[in-house]
């Protein structure tokens, strides 16, 4: 800024100068053209001569904007027209969001007349078009986003959207795959297709998702985990069923790794090694993952590693090795219960119900109301209260609400609102 006002400042003082010098030094011009004569100061002439020169410089501008006028014109009336066709496309949007059908409708009308260009208009045709219930309308308008390179990505989403509701899933699916090629690290884009690929039962394929949708952050790590487990647990039960125990194991153990605490897992694990005639190893796996979250299966896939020569008593040892591991757990007394009712030992299988009974509380699982009922009836021949018990058990199972799936994710894309 100092410097301009220097500059500033300095051409004052040349004008300045000027003036002065021709005030001083005043001298005359002469002209004798065409039988004319003209005689005039020398400031006289050069003001004439600056005049002259500042006029055509403006002329030429002039003159230039004469001419640029109609196309300045027109650009601004195309900048009117889409700054219309603009608000009317966002207040076409905010109508699709409020559900509002006519709104949206009479909008999508107005952006399409003044936005002849804006492939976005053909996302707010196809919304309004399903708020209508025209899904034909926006199945087209979807059709042609996709073949334009500008929004393919979100005429693809519309139609999975589409297909999804319409419970076409392998439509779906191989849309999902062409939305990956597009952007591959959208987070929607890899939870759906891993949803898609594990509903089709895609292990494989699911996992390699799953390691992407890992790396991207669209799930979190302690979510990937128990989700790899559980695929990889589904893999190795396929190898299982195949007669690959030997990568199935492999398999196994990784799901097992990665969520220790998924009991399939460890059950899995376990059953094959027994099938490798590693029968002592699967009892310490049972009993290292026992000690951290006793549970029935567990138990029952203990129950199985016995021996089959074993007797009720045998039995009975070994889940009394397994109360010793995790005592103060309700599993470890219902399991023992249910080795010494299978024994006919009545006063250790009551005790241990009992037990069990004080550690949970009301109300009483189903699977512990079975064990009471049997031995009421098996003891003292007790219908009554055996019944009872039984009764108490269906009502636990009717309140119980069903569980959901463990290999759900987060809302499904077909599941929410219009995109």
């Amino acid at each position: 800024m100092t410097w301009r006002v220097f500059f500033f400042l300095i051409k004052i003082g040349i004008v300045g100068a000027l003036a002065v010098f021709f005030a001083v030094e005043p001298g005359r011009v002469s002209f004798d053209w065409q039988g004319y004569a003209i005689d005039m100061p020398v400031g006289i002439f050069v003001l004439i001569v600056l005049l002259l020169v500042l006029l055509l410089v403006y002329a030429e501008r002039i003159r230039q904007s004469i001419f640029r006028f109609p196309s300045r014109w027109r650009a601004h009336r195309k900048a009117i027209r889409e700054m219309k066709g603009y608000r009317a496309l966002t207040l076409g949007m905010v109508a699709v969001a409020a559900g509002d059908a006519n709104e949206a409708k009479r909008q999508s009308r107005r952006s399409t007349d003044l936005l002849t260009q804006a492939p976005l208009t053909k996302l707010l045709q196809a919304q309004s078009a399903q708020l209508n219930g025209d899904d034909q309308a926006a199945l087209k308008y979807f059709e042609d986003m996709r073949g334009n390179p500008e929004v393919s990505f979100l005429g693809i989403r519309g139609l999975m959207t589409q297909a999804l509701r319409d419970g076409d899933s392998d439509r779906a699916l191989a849309l999902a795959e062409e939305a990956r090629k597009l952007r591959p690290s959208a987070k929607w884009v890899l939870l759906e297709l891993l949803d898609l690929q594990m509903e089709a039962g895609f292990w494989n394929r699911a996992l390699a998702t799953l390691e992407d949708a890992e790396k991207t952050g669209a799930l979190p790590t302690e979510e990937a985990k128990p989700l790899r487990a559980k695929l990889s647990l589904r893999q190795a039960a396929r190898l299982k069923d195949s007669g690959q125990t030997g990568e199935a194991l492999k398999i196994a153990k990784k799901a097992m790794k990665a969520d220790p605490s998924n009991d399939a897992a460890v059950v899995l694990t376990a059953d094959l090694m027994q099938q490798n005639k590693d029968t002592r190893k699967a009892e310490k796996l049972i009993e290292a993952a026992w000690k951290q979250h006793p549970s029935p299966v567990l138990a029952e896939s203990y129950r199985s590693l016995a021996a089959s020569d074993a007797t009720p008593l045998a039995k009975v040892k070994r889940f009394e090795a397994l109360l010793s591991l995790a005592p103060d757990a309700a599993d470890s007394h219902i399991a023992l219960a249910d080795a010494a009712l299978d024994a006919s030992l009545w006063g250790e299988a009551r005790t241990h119900l009992a037990k069990a009974t004080d550690i949970l509380g009301e109300p009483v699982p189903p699977t512990l109301c079975r064990l009471w009922a049997r031995l009421e009836e098996a003891e003292h021949g007790d219908l009554t209260a055996a019944h009872r018990w039984l009764k108490k058990a269906s009502e636990a199972e009717e309140k119980a609400q069903a569980a959901p799936s463990d290999l759900k994710l987060p809302a499904r894309l077909g599941e929410s609102t219009p995109l």
